[in-house]
């Protein structure tokens, strides 16, 4: 196809003096998102709001603690930090200059700008013992929704901000501030899907927001107010994992009577984790999720497939003999208490429970240790809950534990689910002890012999899997009766058919080392005789893993 004029390659001579406007592309960052500028990363990351609790509280090392998806503005946001403290000072003297200058006039006004310059001057940091710093956590220990106290201290921080989304759980050592971040959200399109989901204007509804967006909760509340609903409560955010909306503000009637919130419905903003979604199923009327992609149709949320699933990996662990104690975190508070709690409750039911400290959780850490049946999470309430498709053994919460070592009889699933384990430490009552007719307080000690702990073995009744039918002849080792040790020192022959002892105890773990592991390290391949009383000390191997040496032969 042939061109009859010219192609037109510059701006016409009519055009020259035109304004145009400029076409600016917006700078993206690695990921493809939008680069904020300095103010929008200072309201994002609530800049000014963190400076005035430095300040008030005097912090001197402050670490920054940053999720994977925020590290890229980490760098910024220090900057930003840095530079308001610095300036901090700098305003503070300015100000008291300008306050004596102003103070001829004598008057209330004076006084009242004189009390605020020394209430600046107490919130400066930078004092004679130097400016303030701040260090960023680049990799958190454990989830990111937890305070990393581990890292925090290896700079020996006072303080940690914690920026993105919470678990809010209380921590053990050091104080934080919690910075969730602001994002954006239109109101008109969540007003109007609100309006649809409860036409009826007399409906209640818990309003309520992921951490992120918790912000919106009051404007969004005004504007339902001013349409006609009477019965929108909505809530804020606590540090009270035990409530009955996880760390949420409550209804007064709720706080008054915690089974009345079966008469209210909850609608949330952004999607809830798993958890919260678990433990509210058995407890509101009914819960309705507003997604913040550009969809905005509202879903209603059902647990009723998760809650189901779940409560077949209890009936699964049920005749599990060997239990693993996964430490999660190092920062919840209280967390110690439950993992004795834990052991007490699995020695009582005749089981056996080894502790690890893994750090992040995966499914390759947990895999190597094949002897244990179920693990144990000890963690915050959202990272308990773990989906364990994925893990050769099924991975539960304290809660689930406490009804997985009930009997079948005692046994009942009515749907309700609890994520928080202060609540299970909640429930353990004992009750006080007996008191004798004068008053004092008496001890019953109960003592229990060897006969009858085999008594209580020979007479206890089967145990079978549910799922299989089979019957399980080891669920509970600890009291299966085992041959004595001589002395924790001694050294007996060990025959066929003997349980593995450790120190005297019985030692599910070394048993499956002994019997059912194909590989047990070094040396493994050496067979020893049976009637042999000892061995003769001979030189071993040497050299690196690609070629190892016997002596001085090239015997590999």
């Amino acid at each position: 196809m042939s061109l009859e004029t010219a192609p037109v390659l510059s701006t016409p001579d009519t055009r020259l003096l035109e304004a145009t406007d400029p076409v600016v592309a917006r700078e993206t960052t690695s990921s493809g998102s939008p680069r904020l500028s300095d103010d929008e990363l200072c309201i994002t990351y609530d800049i000014e709001r963190t400076l005035q609790e430095i300040r008030r509280e005097r912090y001197k090392r402050i670490a920054l603690q940053f999720p994977d998806e925020m590290l890229p503005d980490a760098p910024r946001v220090f900057q930003l930090l840095s530079r308001g403290v610095q300036e901090g000072g700098g305003r503070s003297e300015d100000r008291n200059n300008t306050a004596e200058n102003g103070s001829g006039e004598g008057d209330a006004g004076d006084a009242a700008a004189a009390e605020l310059v020394r209430s600046a001057d107490r919130l400066d940091v930078s004092d004679r013992d130097g400016p303030a710093q701040f260090y960023i956590l680049a990799d958190t220990s454990y989830g990111t929704c937890c305070v990393d106290e581990v890292a925090a201290e290896h700079v020996n921080a006072d303080v940690v901000v914690h920026y993105g989304r919470s678990c809010l759980s209380p921590t053990a050592r050091l104080p934080v501030i919690y910075v969730f971040t602001h994002r954006e959200l239109a109101l008109d399109p969540l007003v109007a899907a609100f309006q649809s989901t409860y036409p009826d204007r007399g409906t209640m509804v818990v309003l309520a927001a992921d951490a992120p967006y918790a912000d919106h909760i009051p404007a969004v509340h005004a504007r339902l107010v001013q349409d006609g609903y009477t019965h929108v409560f909505a809530t804020e955010l606590v540090h009270d994992p035990a409530s009955a909306i996880p760390n949420r503000t409550v209804p007064q009637s709720v706080r008054e009577k915690p089974e009345s919130l079966a008469d209210w419905q909850l609608f949330h903003i952004a999607e809830p984790p798993t958890a919260l979604l678990l433990t509210l199923a058995s407890r509101v009327a009914a819960i309705h999720i507003y997604p913040t992609d550009s969809s905005g149709s509202v879903v209603s949320a059902s647990a009723a497939a998760t809650l189901r699933r779940r409560y077949a990996i209890l009936t699964r662990l049920s005749t599990a003999p060997v239990f693993g104690i996964l430490v999660n975190t190092l920062s919840v508070k209280n967390y110690l208490h439950i993992v004795d709690h834990v052991r007490e409750r699995i020695a009582a039911a005749g089981k056996k429970s080894y502790l690890f400290v893994v750090g992040k959780l995966n499914a390759a850490k947990v895999a190597n240790f094949s002897e244990v049946g179920g693990w144990i999470v000890i963690g915050c309430w959202e990272s308990s809950l773990v989906d364990s498709k994925d893990f050769w053994k099924p991975v539960i919460t304290p809660f689930e534990l406490e009804m997985a070592l009930q009997s079948d009889d005692e046994r009942v699933w009515t749907g309700a689910w609890q994520s928080d384990f202060q609540s299970v430490l909640d429930s353990k009552n004992p009750g006080p002890p007996p008191t004798a007719a004068n008053g004092e307080t008496t001890t019953t000690t109960t003592t229990t012999t060897n006969d009858d702990n085999d008594d209580d073995f020979e007479s206890a009744p089967p145990e079978f899997d549910l799922r299989t039918g089979r019957y399980v002849s080891n669920s509970r080792p600890m009291r299966d009766p085992a041959p004595r040790a001589t002395g924790a020192s001694a050294l007996t022959r060990r025959a066929r058919g003997d349980l593995a002892l450790v120190a005297g105890t019985l030692s599910p773990g070394a048993e499956f080392l002994h019997t059912q592991r194909t590989w047990t390290g070094l040396g493994s391949d050496v067979q020893y005789e049976e009637d042999r009383d000892s061995t003769l000390v001979v030189e071993g191997r040497k050299g690196i893993a690609r070629g190892y040496t016997v002596g001085d032969s090239d015997r590999h």
